[in-house]
């Protein structure tokens, strides 16, 4: 299995796979590898000849030092890890130097307002930070198709404009959210939790479903009420915010309309840990 630190020597050993007209899939992660990581990379080997994965914690996507120093950051179990899907799959471990150079700073990007929505308003700058690092792993690799999972749901639909804007040769595929056997949504974030944080996140998901139910037969405003009410109740959580969206604009529902697809949205902390959801309301 090839480990890259440095992009002009991945770049060289990418040419030979574009000169002979292979197709490269590509998986942008923070490493700490779970499941649904894997089911990333399983999708694209499928779908690719070659499939790169990077693992690099981007700072410029981080709002709060303290969430990027505790970060976990594990290479060599996230390798052995990969090693059990395929010795093929080659590995992008840059340093921060060899993705900013001198300037480690985000751009500037207008996503249509997806960014001023949810994770945008509550994480300020995040969505520059994401453009920036996405970008500049698209210019290195230049893939065919990157797999990005519906978890961060704002944040796929956010590349999807971005390659738009860009005009960038690259085909954007969203993958189904892996869950943990209680139905928490596998995240790097739930290694941090205690094993009791753990078993009661399961907590946000039954709601999660539970509003689903009650969409079908009550408005936007009502459903985020029930759901408001239910976490007010849990002293072990503090609900940051539910919202009923429309999938495409992400714009909050205020009227049912039969045409658009809503999808709610969630974000928990629990002992001081951010956790996010996300789940069809169709």
């Amino acid at each position: 299995m090839l480990v890259f630190t440095e992009k002009k020597v991945l770049s060289q050993h990418l040419s030979s796979i574009i000169e002979a007209n292979k197709s490269i899939g590509f998986v942008p992660t923070m490493g700490a590898l779970h499941q649904g990581h894997l089911s990333l990379m399983e999708q694209a080997l499928k779908e690719n000849d070659t499939v790169v994965v990077s693992i690099f914690v981007n700072p410029t996507q981080f709002n709060n030092i303290e969430d990027l120093e505790k970060y976990p950051r594990t290479l060599e179990a996230d390798v052995n890890k990969m090693q059990t899907l395929s010795e093929n799959l080659l590995i992008y471990a840059p340093d921060v130097k060899d993705i900013y150079e001198q300037k480690l700073a985000s751009e500037s990007f207008d996503y249509d307002g997806l960014e001023l929505k949810m994770e945008g308003k509550h994480r300020l700058g995040h969505f520059d930070g994401v453009g920036t690092i996405v970008k500049r792993l698209f210019e290195i690799i230049t893939p065919n198709r990157a797999y990005f999972g519906e978890k961060d749901f704002q944040q796929l639909q956010i590349v999807k404009k971005l390659v738009e804007k860009f005009q960038l040769p690259v085909q954007i595929i969203g993958c189904p959210i892996f869950r943990e056997p209680n139905g928490l949504a596998m995240s790097s974030r739930n290694e941090r939790l205690s094993p009791q944080a753990r078993k009661k996140a399961a907590f946000i998901y039954e709601t999660l479903q539970k509003s689903k139910q009650n969409f079908i037969t009550k408005s936007a405003q009502e459903t985020t009420e029930i759901v408001e009410k239910a976490f007010n109740k849990q002293k072990n959580f503090k609900l940051e915010y539910f919202e009923i969206a429309d999938e495409k604009t992400l714009c909050i529902c205020q009227k049912k309309d039969n045409n658009k697809k809503y999808r709610g949205f969630i974000a928990v902390f629990i002992e001081n840990i951010r956790l996010i959801d996300n789940i069809p309301m169709y």
